[in-house]
């Protein structure tokens, strides 16, 4: 790291020039190409996706998004010739605009299953020619626009579907806006300087536009869902300021010791420089685990990440040095500069609040740790009702038309009317045809359903479809043990003694799928993810408790996070508050992609914390010192880095999204609960605890394993030929402890 160092600073034109032509070349590339995100979503043997196979087969020519157009009078009924001669105009113009298809009427014959049984609410169905996503907005807003002007008084009239609610969707552009800003005000508190606060403001943008440029060429190589950036942004806008924040301020600790431009430099990046590279490799691990689930839906999401870090990390080890070469003595404020020219270089050991605390913890470890332990556990008890699903629109914000059509709709024709399922069967003789009708009969008469009906089949058709109506809402856990009772008990019974193969398909059956895959899969993922996670410290600490201690950690402050998760969009204790849509189960993919994320942060904070603490440790070998004066020296950075990390994540949270706002909820509440209670109190509090046995490892595996360390031999001596006992600097805290 120290050739790398020394190289980008004595040559930091060229490599600034080197970033701006990946940035230009990258943008001039992508401009030509675009990106090819892909909303696929298949889950390869379950039963859902067979009966949409067949579906698909059936009828390739209907593959467009279907939205729908719902309307309510708040006296008399829909058939009322004022209000469906209203309403027939206004389809009739729908019908006509463009990208629209075919619309379904009620009024219509044959649409009479339509209108509700109080006669009170209807609803068209609009079928698009493409996908929600391929839709142009401008078409879909016409469309908005001309079901709203039949409103009146007497009728309400809403639209839901999945074109319908993109176009409503807020940009998240405007929360990276607020993310940054925020991350500028916690910067120029921690350094008191201008130019030590852009450039770690500099070097995450930098980093993150050429992510997303690369991340959008990669699409046409990788199937990638178009959450995938979002969620790569979120997390690199965290990790790209966070890691330079460490190496600024370590090159900033050099500069007030008396080290040259340069040194210090090389000094950054021989310490915090491959702590952010460990650091980073563990982010990407984390982050690449995922594909060990086989579900393409998360593969391109995890390699997202993966790249992002890994540019991130790029950026952090060659044009931040580059830029501290042009800056110089500048990244110090006027006060700080004048005096160090007046009092001389001053040995920066931790010194006042953090020393204060550290010490604190060394003198208390048997009171703080199980009070630690104690507010963990009540923010883990949540996490015991977990429940897996996808939020639809009966999620959206009350105020929003998708939820209002979804809640219209339930009122009209019954809760489960929004997610219906769908018994699919290849009907290729008539004793299948009739097998199937009497298992239409029997369902219908089902406790748990409202309606079964075998919905009229095409004679070049060899298909049979049942369209089956829960009493219950799509989220409702009643709803998925139907979906279980039919699978097991009910259609095997038909099945008997006949060649029908049926499948229970539809959207509400997919995501249950979808969860009970996920669910399936976690405890493979976890043990990759923590496996390998154990691996890596034991490499760079050589420590068997430092690294059994941070997997324990991680999962600690997973639990707890998922904790605040599971009570403020599923109890519901906020989410409507904040304007994030009523209660409902948290989305399947939540936990994978929150433990990937939340491993690979919570390494960081460990790799930076014990990192000093090694240093210290191999130096003196006394642990109570080796464990105060690491805390001290690295207490203020890395709550410094985690307040960045809370303000960019919540910044997410007021998007708009929910499914974004649950990723900001639960990531900000795991690095809250991380850095201040984990690493600040409970990480060091064992650690006084156990003493000795913290650096302890088998003489055969330390034979066994590689020599990689996360902080370089000896430092002091890389830059200025003396030894690190020699160097006030190399006792160092972090610059933002000053």
């Amino acid at each position: 790291m120290a050739g790398i160092a020394r190289w980008c600073f004595r040559r930091r034109y060229i490599v600034v020039l080197l970033w701006v032509a990946v940035l230009v070349g990258l943008g001039a590339i992508n401009q030509a190409a675009g990106s090819a995100y892909s909303n696929s979503f298949s889950l390869p043997g379950t039963d859902s996706s067979k009966a949409l196979d067949l579906l698909r087969s059936a009828f390739p020519a209907q593959a467009g998004d279907s939205d729908t157009i719902v309307w309510r009078v708040s006296a008399g009924s829909v058939r009322d010739p004022q209000v469906q001669q209203s309403i027939t105009a206004m389809l009739d113009k729908v019908a006509d605009a463009p990208s629209v298809a075919a619309v379904s009427s009620p009024y219509a014959a044959g649409g009479a299953a339509q209108i509700s049984p109080d006669g009170r609410t209807a609803y068209a169905t609009v079928n698009l020619d493409g996908l929600a996503q391929e839709v142009p907005k401008p078409d879909v807003e016409n469309v908005i626009s001309l079901a709203e002007s039949a409103r009146t008084d007497d009728v309400a009239v809403e639209l839901g579907g999945n074109a319908i609610r993109q176009v409503n969707e807020v940009s998240t552009s405007v929360s990276e806006i607020v993310g940054v800003v925020a991350a500028a005000v916690v910067l120029l508190i921690a350094f008191g300087s201008l130019l030590s606060m852009l450039l770690p403001l500099v070097t995450a943008i930098v980093s993150l536009v050429v992510s997303v440029l690369s991340i959008g060429l990669l699409s046409h190589a990788v199937a990638m869902n178009d959450i995938a950036p979002t969620l790569s942004v979120l997390i690199g806008l965290g990790v790209g300021i966070d890691y330079a924040l460490f190496i600024v301020s370590r090159h900033r600790t050099g500069l007030k010791a008396g080290l040259t431009a340069e040194e210090a430099a090389v000094r950054a990046l021989n310490t915090s420089g491959r702590a952010v590279i460990f650091a980073g490799l563990t982010v990407c691990i984390a982050m690449l685990g995922m594909l060990v689930l086989r579900l393409s839906f998360l593969t391109g999401i995890g390699i997202a990440a993966a790249v992002m870090v890994l540019i991130s990390v790029a950026a952090a080890t060659t044009l931040l040095p580059a830029m501290l070469g042009v800056i110089g003595h500048r990244v110090l404020s006027r006060r700080e500069r004048r005096q160090l020219a007046t009092e001389g270089p001053r040995d920066m050991s931790a010194q006042g609040f953090w020393a204060r605390w550290a010490a604190f913890v060394q003198r208390h470890p048997r009171l703080l740790a199980p009070a630690a332990l104690a507010v963990m556990a009540a923010l883990v008890i949540p996490v015991f009702s977990l429940q897996l699903g996808s939020s639809d629109q009966g999620n959206d914000p009350a105020g929003t038309t998708t939820r209002k059509a979804y809640d219209m709709l339930a009122t009209g024709f019954g809760p489960g009317f929004n997610g219906p399922l769908q018994l699919v069967a290849a009907t290729s003789s008539p004793a299948d045809q009739q097998a199937l009708a009497d298992l239409a009969n029997t369902v219908s008469r089902m406790p748990g359903v409202a309606a079964a009906a075998a919905l009229p089949a095409q004679p070049s058709v060899k298909l049979g479809i049942i369209q089956v109506i829960p009493t219950t809402s799509p989220q409702d856990s009643k709803t998925s043990d139907l979906i279980t009772h039919l699978r097991k008990d009910v259609i095997p019974a038909a099945e008997a003694d006949t060649g029908l193969r049926v499948y229970v398909g539809g959207q509400t059956a997919i995501f249950d799928d979808f969860a009970d895959v996920i669910t399936a899969k976690l405890p493979l993922f976890i043990g990759v993810i923590v496996g390998l996670g154990f691996l890596l410290l034991l490499l760079a600490f050589r420590s068997i408790v430092v690294s059994l201690t941070a997997a324990v950690m991680n999962l600690l402050a997973a639990g707890a996070s998922f904790g605040v998760v599971v009570a403020f969009f599923q109890w519901g204790w906020g989410s409507e508050t904040f304007g994030l849509g009523k209660a409902g189960p948290v989305e399947a993919f939540l936990p994978v992609m929150m433990l990937a994320i939340l491993f690979g942060l919570s390494m960081d904070y460990q790799v930076f914390l014990v990192s000093r603490m090694h240093e210290e440790w191999v130096q003196s070998r006394d642990n109570r010192r080796a464990v105060t004066v690491g805390q001290a020296s690295t207490g203020r950075v890395i709550t410094a880095a985690a307040t960045i990390m809370i303000c960019v994540f919540l910044a997410f949270v007021f998007g708009g999204q929910r499914v974004i706002a649950e990723f900001g909820v639960g990531l900000a509440s795991a690095v809250l609960i991380d850095a201040f209670v984990l690493r600040t109190v409970l990480v060091p509090a064992l650690m006084h605890l156990l003493g000795k046995a913290n650096w302890w490892l088998p003489t055969w595996i330390d034979r066994w394993l590689p020599h990689v360390s996360v902080e370089p031999a000896d430092d002091a001596a890389s830059v200025t030929g003396r030894g690190p006992a020699a160097d006030p600097a190399h006792q160092a805290m972090p610059a933002a402890s000053s």
